[in-house]
């Protein structure tokens, strides 16, 4: 601590300190806005150890403990306010302190053992692939159309992935330890077993690589704001909340809270991470409506039989 304090200490009391690059970097780059310059200061040469802790592993990791944790708490203060209980999905089920305390415990062992080293090497594959990391940053609707592919792509290797993990002997070995609760919360979304962990993990970090391997055209920007975007899915859709606001009720093929809820309620079904029309084209739907449209489809079949 004492070595990691010192260096910390020694950067800003530098002439060449981060502010003053950052004035150096502003004066000439008026064209770049104040992230995108903040951006380019960890780049600056004058700050190359800098750079090298901003760009690699460090940089990301703390970033993906700050979004997942920071993520959670809200959700943990809404289970602590009995008006937001009409929202919860299974609201006879909340989880105790006890039971969210050993998650979180469980959880942090879990990315500082298993997601770290994958978030380490992550760079470097990346870049060896061409993903940039200068400024300025890509413009709006190129980040978009890539973090919606991702989402895509995502998704459908989480379907077959995650169906595959409900086999029998692999859900006893690998899959079962992500069922321990029936009723999810936001900090169960990474409960899980280390080869799920980075099974799974493989989708949302493969994608991009895939894409930049073959389009040439990625950048590192891009890649923190989808990895934000996946998280903030994930712990909503384990959150147990299904709000009169959720993305569900206005994107009808959007899986939300309540289409993973029902998975983890029914141990079975519903598959899919973002989406709902994996699910719906195999007939792999769980819960009550679901139900009702088989029942619905095979009256119509025998009816349909019966009057030929």
């Amino acid at each position: 601590m004492a070595t990691v304090n010192a260096t910390v200490a020694g950067v800003f009391s530098h002439p060449d300190t981060y502010l003053n690059v950052f004035e150096e970097v502003s004066k000439y780059n008026v064209h770049l806005n104040v992230l995108e310059r903040a951006w380019a200061v960890s780049l600056h040469p004058k700050l190359q150890t800098v750079q090298a802790r901003t760009a690699t592993g460090i940089m990301s990791f703390l970033m993906h403990e700050i979004v997942y944790f920071g993520r959670c708490i809200p959700y943990m203060v809404l289970d602590c306010i009995p008006f937001f209980n009409r929202f919860k999905i299974q609201n006879q089920k909340i989880p105790t302190w006890k039971e969210q305390w050993e998650c979180a415990a469980l959880v942090l062992l879990s990315h500082v053992t298993v997601e770290l080293p994958q978030i380490w090497l992550f760079h470097p594959i990346a870049t060896y692939f061409g993903m940039d990391y200068g400024v300025p940053f890509p413009k709006l609707s190129t980040m978009a159309l890539q973090i919606a592919v991702f989402f895509v792509v995502e998704d459908a290797w989480h379907y077959w992935f995650h169906r595959a993990l409900h086999y029998g002997p692999l859900y006893k070995m690998i899959h079962k330890l992500h069922h321990t609760y029936s009723a999810p919360f936001g900090l169960a979304a990474e409960y899980a077993s280390p080869i799920e962990t980075m099974l799974l993990a493989l989708g949302t970090v493969g994608s991009p690589i895939v894409w930049v391997s073959i389009t040439g055209e990625l950048h590192l920007f891009t890649m923190y704001v989808w990895i934000v975007g996946r998280l903030f899915q994930a712990i909503d859709s384990h959150s147990g909340y299904d709000f009169p606001w959720s993305l569900r009720h206005f994107l009808p093929f959007w899986a939300g809270a309540y289409h993973h809820d029902v998975h983890h309620e029914k141990f079975i079904g519903n598959y899919s991470s973002s989406f709902t029309w994996w699910d719906w084209m195999l007939d792999t739907e769980s819960g009550p409506e679901a139900a009702r449209r088989r029942r619905e489809r095979k009256l119509k079949a025998v009816k349909a039989k019966k009057a030929e």
